[in-house]
């Protein structure tokens, strides 16, 4: 991350996101501003807040991808959650405090995963060793009883080298092993479970951990069970890798690398924080809008969280909030709240032009996607530049009729458009389809017609 300037950052998210630059430009910015923040002296550091950010603007436009995209480039824990459902907590609810957890869990996982990595030729060859072990007879009875001690033997026990004819098999075994000539053989191996209790508790405020506290609390009590399986050798290897990973991993370190990174570069992205926009007091089930945004400031502006892990910071978290903001505005936030996001930014509503770069351009562009998931069943779909632009022409269309979600639509068009080419794929004796505008007005214009139909259908 040191090495991303803004405008790395901007052409990294580029290959992916089209248009949205004012958005770019405001979480490249944001992103840099952890790194400098770094650089500073230390006396300074803690009291430089994160800037974060409303993203202002209609549905798949994309203000959740950029923030995913960001959270990769930058190898941050990254969590999406909808800020509507905090507004049932103690019904279908959970509690604010439940999203710090959340992360914090991505992150143990984003460690562990890199930890693993870093045992992986390790734990590969000890479990190599295993094997070997599993595939050699045992020559336990063949070790001599321990004999009195003497100058030769300091210990009290002659010691039963390897012979060279055991070392000789072993490595002959082991070459056999690695060029796979023993992949069809079978060995069995022990491995170990907890038959676990199953208790159902009742969720409520507050009480997410609860299911996980029991466990640990049930796993001390209940031992270790083990069962014997029969498995080819190469699913033995990939289960005595995991084995030997686990017990490699300092997990004493993972949890405190994962705290630390959940503090200093976590990301969450906050959605719909619209829908809680508002100081309307009716009496109802649901906690008032109002309330769900006293529950989220202190965990904006900066508390700590009790965690199975420990307690984490909340201080310098990077959150990105979104909302489409058609009925309420940001201003309609409580005052202390809109002064938690500094950055508000502004994202286009996408037409044709946009629609027709969304499906070329980016990496993982919707007709890149079409072009590999048919090039499995040996058929190549061409599309023409006019079909490309009908497609666009079509989406933009039926988003003014009926409800604008942006570049989801393409998503519902393209489906419609290949249905009948996925399902006739296999047995297609022409392995080549041409789409052009005419295919693209047979297939969809009695459904763009009719505006009941689209509604269903698009």
């Amino acid at each position: 991350m040191a090495n991303l300037t803004p405008k790395e950052i901007v052409s990294a998210l580029d290959k992916y996101i089209i248009g949205q630059d004012k958005a770019k430009r405001a979480v490249a910015v944001a992103l840099r501003n952890r790194w400098r923040r770094q650089e500073v002296p230390e006396e300074l550091r803690d009291e430089i807040a994160p800037k974060n950010i409303i993203m202002i603007g209609p549905t798949g436009v994309g203000k959740t991808e950029i923030a995913r995209r960001l959270s990769r480039l930058a190898q941050s824990p990254f969590l999406k959650v909808e800020a509507s459902k905090f507004t049932e907590v103690g019904y279908v609810g959970r509690d604010v405090e439940s999203m710090i957890r959340d992360l914090t869990e991505i992150a143990i996982s984003m460690v562990k995963a890199e930890e693993s990595e870093k045992v992986q030729l390790k734990a590969e060859k000890n479990a190599e060793e295993r094997i070997l072990d599993l595939l050699l007879p045992s020559r336990k009875e063949s070790i001599p009883p321990p004999q009195a001690a003497s100058p030769e033997n300091n210990l009290g026990l002659i010691q039963s080298p390897q012979s060279p004819q055991d070392s000789s098999t072993r490595e002959k075994l082991r070459q056999l092993l690695r060029s796979g000539k023993l992949d069809e053989r079978e060995v069995e191996l022990e491995t170990s479970y907890r038959n676990m209790p199953v208790i159902e508790v009742l969720s409520a405020s507050g009480m997410e951990e609860m299911e996980l506290n029991m466990k640990e609390m049930f796993g001390n009590l209940f031992p270790k069970k083990t069962k014997k399986q029969r498995v080819k050798i190469p699913q033995a290897l990939e289960i005595l890798i995991q084995e030997e990973a686990q017990r490699l991993i300092d997990m004493d370190q993972v949890n405190r690398l994962a705290k630390e990174r959940v503090e200093q570069s976590g990301i969450i992205f906050l959605d719909e924080i619209d829908k809680i926009a508002g100081r309307e007091s009716h009496a109802g089930p649901d906690v008032s809008r109002e309330g769900v945004q006293r529950d989220l400031l202190p965990i904006v502006e900066g508390t700590t969280v009790n965690t199975k892990y420990g307690m984490v910071k909340t201080d310098h978290i990077l959150f990105v909030a979104a909302g489409a903001f058609h009925i309420s505005k940001p201003s309609d936030l409580i005052p202390e709240l809109q002064g938690r996001f500094p950055i508000r930014v502004e994202l286009d509503s996408l037409g044709m032009k946009e629609f027709i770069r969304i499906l070329q351009e980016p990496r993982n562009a919707l007709l890149k996607q079409y072009y590999a998931l048919m090039k499995t069943e040996g058929l190549e779909l061409i599309f023409e530049p006019d079909s490309i632009e009908e497609i666009a022409r079509i989406a933009e269309t039926v988003n003014e009729r009926t409800e604008n979600i942006g570049a989801r639509r393409l998503y519902t068009i393209m489906e419609k458009l290949l249905d009948e080419v996925s399902f006739e794929a296999p047995d297609m004796k022409d392995k080549k389809v041409v789409i052009n505008r005419e295919y693209v007005q047979g297939k969809l214009k009695d459904v763009i017609m009719d505006e009941d139909l689209s509604r269903y259908i698009l």
